[in-house]
């Protein structure tokens, strides 16, 4: 299963089809940090928001969370998935993905910790984009049912993985 259970964990789900539940995670004026990958756009650019470019560099910082174990980052960024998932009596983030982190190998983690998103496989929008485990590039292959696919929503000027 691997880092599919990372979302599954974090949405209550393993497939891709539910409905974003409210966010709690707090909404920050200022824009999001972006991580230190070769990405096209400046973050905190309108072209960068209308290409989904926050949302793929927030992914990209989510992968490379999850692969160091990064609990704090990993379930910052998964916000909505992980209160929906918490609601539908999975139990809080920070108690789920401990478990879900030792269901991904360290290969796995080794390349998540890198891991990239080709921009071009992507679906995006102004406020949402999905992202296929297909568009994931790292120095294993990640599958769908190893990864499954992510749904970023951007909720006060910031992105989240809400499914």
């Amino acid at each position: 299963m691997g880092a599919a259970l990372l979302i599954a964990s974090c949405s209550g789900e393993s497939g891709g089809t539910a409905s974003p539940a409210p966010s709690t995670a707090p909404a920050s004026s200022s824009a999001a940090k972006p991580s230190p990958s070769a990405s096209a756009a400046p973050p905190s650019s309108s072209a960068a928001e209308a290409t989904g470019g926050d949302a793929v560099e927030r992914y990209e910082a989510f992968m490379h969370a999850a692969g160091k174990e990064d609990l704090a980052t990993v379930c910052e960024i998964a916000g909505p998935a992980a209160k929906k998932a918490e609601n539908e009596g999975m139990g809080p983030c920070e108690k789920t993905m401990p478990m879900a982190f030792q269901l991904i190998s360290p290969t796995q983690k080794k390349a998540l910790q890198t891991a990239t998103v080709d921009r071009s496989k992507i679906k995006d929008g102004a406020k949402k984009v999905e992202i296929p485990a297909r568009a994931v590039k790292a120095s294993v292959k990640f599958t769908d049912s190893d990864l499954g696919d992510a749904v970023m929503e951007n909720r006060g000027g910031k992105w989240y993985v809400v499914d």
